[in-house]
């Protein structure tokens, strides 16, 4: 199967649904042959599939954020688009598990009709924002993460699947080195910028030891890659001044088995009261996720005054 088969083509859609992407959001995987080989565990690729759509989901809401608050006009068009791809990783994903696991799902009622828990995200994905230091580098660790499961997953028994990472592949290896291009100007810019990078270093060690625990063994024929290797896909030119990045501690919590970051309350700019919330505590309905307003008076405001540093910005 070619990535082709998965671009969304104009010709794979009829009257006027092809307006954008090709098939009306309708259907991702249209004209795609989603027949299961045989010696395949159904039920272990539909789980597989829902967590990295979870991934992909949840970190491209929390880059979104950024909109209206990045430092720069760049910047802020680089995340949007890296977020942007990476819900098309979660519709190609969430449509493969919906034919997968019985219930005949799509995917907005993956992303928008769930609880917190029956996400499979790993906690690295949903954890605030913070400041840019703290983004960027949750970014390099979990794009070199994703980049290298995926390289594995290209040869995965399910040819769907293995198409869907083929194709995220390239779009990774772009997201791994916008990341890392940032992590080597912090890393080595100003006093500020190189403490931001340590401390978001420290408050990413915690969370990197869910990587080794990821359900993705039974396709990848061994282990799934952990921090280690993730370092070693994520490997940048070492900066002039040294940034230590604390070894994964292992901690009970596990994304992947539903234990999330709870945040009390619906977001701001959410809806009001109840209703489905996205792990970190987004409340989401039909109408889509709720969105954070601009920050008001704080580093990150970078549309409506002065503006900060890179290092010093923080989303809503």
């Amino acid at each position: 199967m070619s990535d082709d088969h998965l671009s969304l083509a104009a010709d794979a859609a009829e009257g006027d649904g092809h307006w954008a992407f090709g098939t009306g959001f309708e259907d991702p995987l249209h004209g795609v042959d989603t027949t299961v080989p045989d010696g395949v565990d159904t039920a272990a690729l539909a789980a597989l599939c829902l967590a990295l759509g979870d991934d992909a989901l949840v970190s491209a809401q929390r880059l979104g954020e950024w909109v209206t608050a990045a430092p720069e006009l760049e910047i802020e068009l680089a995340l949007a688009n890296i977020g942007l791809d990476l819900l098309g990783q979660t519709r190609l994903l969430y449509a493969r598990a919906g034919l997968l696991d019985g219930t005949g799902r799509d995917e907005d009622a993956y992303a928008y009709f769930r609880d917190a828990d029956a996400f499979r995200n790993l906690r690295i994905t949903e954890v605030p924002n913070g400041d840019f230091a703290f983004t960027v580098l949750r970014l390099l660790a979990h794009s070199a993460w994703r980049l290298a499961l995926l390289r594995r997953l290209t040869s995965a028994p399910d040819p769907v699947l293995a198409a869907i990472a083929a194709k995220g592949v390239k779009e990774l290896a772009y997201h791994r080195q916008f990341a890392a291009d940032w992590a080597i100007r912090l890393g080595d810019g100003t006093e500020e910028s190189h403490r931001r990078m340590t401390e978001a270093a420290r408050a990413l060690a915690p969370l990197l030891a869910e990587f080794g625990r990821d359900d993705s063994a039974a396709f990848l024929g061994s282990t799934p890659p952990g921090a280690a290797e993730a370092r070693e896909c994520g490997a940048v030119p070492p900066p002039r001044r040294t940034l230590e990045i604390p070894e994964a501690v292992a901690k009970s919590a596990d994304g992947r088995r539903g234990a999330h970051n709870r945040a009390p309350g619906p977001a701001p700019g959410g809806p009001p009261g109840g209703g489905p919330r996205t792990p970190g505590g987004d409340v989401v309905s039909a109408a889509g996720p709720g969105v954070r307003p601009p920050p008001s008076g704080r580093l990150g405001g970078g549309r409506a005054g002065a503006r900060p540093r890179a290092a010093d910005a923080e989303p809503a």
